[in-house]
């Protein structure tokens, strides 16, 4: 069976500000200093499983010219621009019905563009095992990441018994609070949820169908007008109603023949600025610093210097990002609330800034 995938690349990275912007959101920024962006790692990654031609990028309209600037192997017809940002479900339909259209059944792995993964090698060869439970039968398989701490800013997966190279979702849980979290990782039962999935497209499609008849009922018209004159018109009178429903929600919660494969391949979702410290190596005081920077008697912070000197004297745990026109200096225990910045823009009108 073919095998194709699908990666969604229409997010804004707003607790990347100010780095992240509008015009070019985390998934187009190198954030390793090895010169890569996000969304160009998360593509070569996957190179040994699905060649370029059947890899099918969702954005935003507006991105659709810097993904084919940075990813120039992939076919045009395969960049999907959405009008509109309306979360998981719509973007993942729209895909599967491009797929369908093109393909017939295969195959699609769905990803994240913004992910980080340390052994590639592990990576692989776990996604090969999800494929092949997905080409069982009506499987939908999600790629579970095996705690090493109790994390509070992860869904969680509770699996139970064994089935192949992968286990039964007995359910997927919310953030968890501390206490909760801690009793999730001694339990042994539970895995962060990293947002990859697998399975074959009519799957997929008979879930849309059955859970979100809505959205199916678009993603059809827009898939039938794939290839011809009328989709940009299609695409664009269909999508504005779809409804902003995450994947997880609107079926991975509701479907039945869900699993699971547990992972531990050095992951990291880089959600906020304190991923920075994590992907990249730190100095003996747990520094980390990039551009031309001075530290006196600092100790856990990180620093992303711009195009001047940033001198850094006495301070601990905080984050400070400089950019042409933006200072952002941020407690690392508020990392979460750069976005509480963009809406203050955002009200006050100085979109200039966002």
């Amino acid at each position: 069976m073919k095998i194709t995938a699908v990666i969604m690349a229409g997010g804004k990275g707003e607790r990347f500000w100010p780095k992240s912007r509008t015009s070019c959101p985390k998934q187009f920024l190198s954030l390793t200093g090895d010169g890569k962006t996000m969304i160009q790692k998360t593509v070569n990654r996957i190179s040994p499983v699905v060649p370029s031609e059947d890899i099918f990028i969702v954005t935003n309209a507006d991105y659709k010219n810097l993904v084919a600037e940075q990813l120039p192997d992939i076919p045009t017809e395969n960049i999907l621009s959405e009008p509109c940002g309306r979360n998981t479900a719509p973007c993942i339909a729209y895909a599967s019905a491009v797929i369908r259209k093109k393909y017939g059944n295969a195959v699609m792995i769905v990803l994240p563009s913004d992910h980080l993964i340390k052994y590639e090698d592990i990576y692989i060869k776990t996604l090969k095992k999800a494929i092949e439970t997905a080409e069982e039968g009506r499987n939908l398989v999600t790629i579970g990441i095996t705690p090493s701490y109790a994390e509070t800013g992860y869904g969680y997966i509770n699996f139970g018994e064994e089935h192949g190279n992968a286990y039964k979702v007995e359910r997927f849980v919310e953030k968890p609070d501390i206490q909760t979290a801690k009793k999730y990782l001694s339990s042994g039962k539970y895995l962060w949820n990293s947002g990859m999935f697998v399975w074959q497209v009519t799957t997929i499609t008979e879930c849309f169908k059955k859970f979100m008849p809505e959205i199916f009922s678009g993603a059809e018209k827009i898939g039938n007008a794939y290839g011809t004159e009328d989709f940009e018109n299609v695409l664009e009178t269909e999508y504005i109603n779809f409804p902003s429903e995450s994947i997880d929600f609107g079926i991975m919660e509701k479907a039945d023949y869900i699993y699971t494969i547990p992972a531990s391949f050095g992951w990291d979702d880089v959600g906020n600025w304190l991923a920075v410290e994590r992907i990249n190596e730190t100095d003996s005081s747990h520094n980390y610093t990039e551009g031309d920077v001075i530290l006196e008697n600092c100790r856990r912070i990180t620093v992303c210097g711009g195009k001047r000197l940033v001198a850094v004297v006495g301070m601990e745990d905080v984050v400070i990002v400089d950019t042409d026109d933006v200072l952002l200096v941020c407690s690392k225990n508020s990392t979460q609330d750069v976005k509480k910045i963009i809406q203050n823009l955002k009200e006050n009108q100085r979109t200039t800034l966002i």
